[in-house]
């Protein structure tokens, strides 16, 4: 619960506070003093009668009532502090910056959670322990520096890390990004990122909340309510920007099954953020990138004119574009003869615009004038313009801020003399706009923005299955992988097309089986996990002898209960997988299937429930797409039926959760049908 004492507290202690400013306490208490809180300050310091200009109590208990605590003492005087602030003194709002509770060891997660037990009970909110505060247009609320220039159009940034919320403001201000609050939220103990997403969520207001919002997230612990709030903020014309760290665990921990290897929870996390519409970046450049690209206007197609004074990084530029799928068409044409009449010699409009070294504002405002006006199939321009440090360049950028007030396609202006020039980006930036640097992080950053999809609808309509028959038949197996009868019962309960087969433990019945279905047959072992690597697949048997002595090969391998036949069928071999990742819920994966999900690795991943059209994107996203579009003449796949069973998938796993992992793979795929050949089912209750 996000408290109005928090966000907009009319009086502050800090307990703490110091005359030292390069300790926490001395130092947010400048910060406070610095950003001209017009609510009451006070300070408790046992030693001091008045620090910094404010005075000091010698003992909490002296205090009048306070909405705010910001509390920088040692962990094991906070229980105490925070009993007497919320109980006596109506102090409804705590930013606890001292370490020493559940970062360190048992003992301090026990007293971390005393203090919410306290504050809980006081209907009170904690920002923290082991943070750097908060930062807001109401007060400096943080012991760290650079502090931002504040406005409401600025972005809102939520931190899991306080010495990363410090790099990544410290990345964005010199390009000139503007913040509106900043949240570091330490231990999360009572109040974690998707806490505070969730009250900007509820609390969201189009005329005066910041639309760009920036996560920096070391562990979900809530992640139906990041997707919840994230997508419904997106919903509402918010941007959200976010890096999710520790990509690297153990997603090749030990599994089973091909979906487990493939879907670590990183994988997951991947699928949240596509499902909320969230652009998730790698690094603090990257992040910061991204949303100063956020505070232009919209960028409405991928059509994209780079306009240079310098060949290099035009080139970069382009590079980092086309290779991101976005493109640097060509221009030509009566209009753009006309253009070129007003540049030097020796420029080039065919796009990359290069209109040389020597190029001055004028010219640079016709050829703006010309992208925004003449060539309609230009969706946004690129400026790129430094300087060697010969002149100052300030009516340039004085030029490039006039245009950027009345054009209507988005202008990202790309100024890479931060030092021969920096008085003149400077005064570029106090205007309230933002540079770009690097003209390849900003190109790949870009493509990053256009290719982000919209968050999933709120109300996934799912298909119809048996909801009856998989409840019994999971109610009534054992945890491990089920029988292959129980698993060819499920999928028939949702709705998922397979090949007719029959599982056989005798040589008679096999021969039988295999007529009855239709010869050629493919004969597996029943048992082994990895029925390929001990010989227990055997493909295209076109008799019945061959059948009855296959039997009597496969019976004996290792492991094996029985054999189990189907009738040979031919297509693209496809896969699709589920796997039940913890508080995420599950993943349903897709892919090529066969050897090739073990080769490429190439599968997409999505949250359940998945809608068709999710379904068809998670298709469409696969590197493998040309094959299953069907390449060089191949047949291609029926991509409606292949996204059926992805949402079929999903909504069994939904009535199922009990299923842990899941393979169908192969998977057969042509034109007209898409079957399942094998499939396996792991469940764990």
């Amino acid at each position: 619960m996000v408290t109005k004492q928090l966000l907009d507290p009319k009086s502050i202690v800090v307990v703490g506070g110091s005359k030292n400013i390069n300790k926490p306490g001395g130092k947010v208490l400048k910060n406070i003093i610095d950003g001209n809180f017009k609510g009451n300050l006070y300070v408790v310091n046992p030693k001091e009668d008045e620090v910094q200009g404010i005075k000091s109590f010698k003992d909490t208990n002296e205090l009048p009532q306070v909405d705010l605590a910001i509390l920088a003492i040692a962990a094991k005087y906070c229980l105490e502090t925070v009993k007497i602030l919320a109980e006596q003194k109506s102090t409804r709002a705590f930013i606890i910056l001292s370490a020493g509770f559940s970062e360190e060891n048992e003992e301090g997660a026990k007293l971390e959670q005393e203090v919410v037990e306290v504050i809980n009970r006081n209907k009170a909110c904690l920002i923290g322990p082991n943070c750097i505060g908060v930062l807001n247009q109401n007060y400096n609320g943080v012991f760290t520096t650079p502090i931002p220039n504040l406005d409401s159009k600025g972005v809102d940034f939520i931190s899991g890390s306080g010495a990363t919320a410090v790099f990544i403001i410290e990345s964005g201000v010199p390009k000139g990004l503007k913040f509106s609050s900043v949240y570091s939220v330490g231990n999360s103990a009572q109040l974690g990122v998707e806490e505070v997403l969730k009250y900007m969520d509820e609390n969201f207001d189009p005329k005066i909340s910041s639309k760009v919002k920036l996560l920096y997230v070391e562990s979900i612990d809530k992640p139906e309510m990041l997707l919840k709030h994230a997508s419904s903020l997106i919903r509402k014309g918010c941007k959200i920007v976010a890096i999710k760290s520790g990509s690297s665990e153990a997603g090749s921990r030990a599994a089973s099954s091909h979906t487990g290897a493939l879907a670590s929870s990183d994988v997951a996390v991947e699928a949240l953020f596509k499902k909320a519409g969230i652009v998730r970046c790698a690094g603090r450049d990257e992040m910061t990138t991204v949303a100063s690209i956020f505070m232009h206007p919209e960028l409405k197609g991928k059509n994209i004119a780079i306009i240079t004074h310098a060949g290099g990084p035009a080139v970069m530029l382009t590079d980092a574009l086309s290779n991101n799928k976005l493109e640097i068409p060509h221009i030509d044409g009566s209009k753009a003869d006309v253009l070129l009449e007003k540049l030097y010699p020796g420029s080039s409009v065919a796009n990359p615009i290069d209109f040389l070294a020597t190029g001055n504002a004028e010219q640079l405002g016709h050829i703006i004038d010309s992208c925004e006006n003449d060539f309609d199939h230009i969706d946004a321009m690129a400026v790129i313009f430094g300087s060697p440090g010969l002149f100052p360049v300030y009516d340039v950028y004085d030029l490039l801020d006039e245009k950027m007030k009345v054009c209507k396609k988005p202008i990202y202006p790309i100024l890479p003399s931060v030092i021969n020039v920096k008085d003149e980006i400077d005064a570029f930036i106090a205007k309230g706009r933002i540079n770009f640097p690097d003209e390849v992080i900003f190109g790949n950053a870009l493509a990053k923005v256009y290719h982000t999809e919209i968050p999933s609808p709120e109300n996934i309509e799912l298909p119809v299955i048996d909801h009856k028959a998989i409840r019994s038949i999971i109610d009534e197996s054992e945890d491990g992988y089920i029988e292959p009868e129980k698993v060819q019962a499920l999928l028939d309960a949702a709705g998922v097309s397979r090949v007719g087969e029959a599982v056989v433990t005798n040589q008679a019945d096999a021969v039988k089986v295999a007529e009855n279905l239709g010869l050629p047959v493919v004969m597996k072992v029943v048992g082994p996990v990895h029925k390929s690597d001990v010989g227990g697949v055997v493909l295209n048997v076109k008799d019945t002898d061959t059948v009855a002595k296959e039997f009597d090969r496969m019976i004996k391998i290792k492991d094996t209960t029985a054999i189990l036949l189907q009738p040979m069928l031919s297509g693209t071999e496809l896969f699709v997988g589920a796997k039940a990742e913890p508080k995420f819920g599950h993943m349903v994966l897709c892919g090529l299937g066969g050897i090739f999900i073990e080769v490429l690795k190439d599968v997409s991943a999505g949250l359940a429930p998945i809608a068709v059209d999710e379904a068809g994107k998670m298709i469409k996203s696969l590197r493998s797409y040309g094959i299953i579009k069907g390449a060089r003449g191949q047949e291609g796949v029926n991509e409606e039926m292949f996204a059926e069973i992805v949402t079929r998938v999903s909504a069994l796993v939904k009535a199922a959760p009990e299923i842990a992992e899941m393979d169908l793979n192969p998977l057969l795929g042509k034109t007209d049908k898409v079957v399942a050949v094998d499939a396996r089912i792991r469940i764990e209750k």
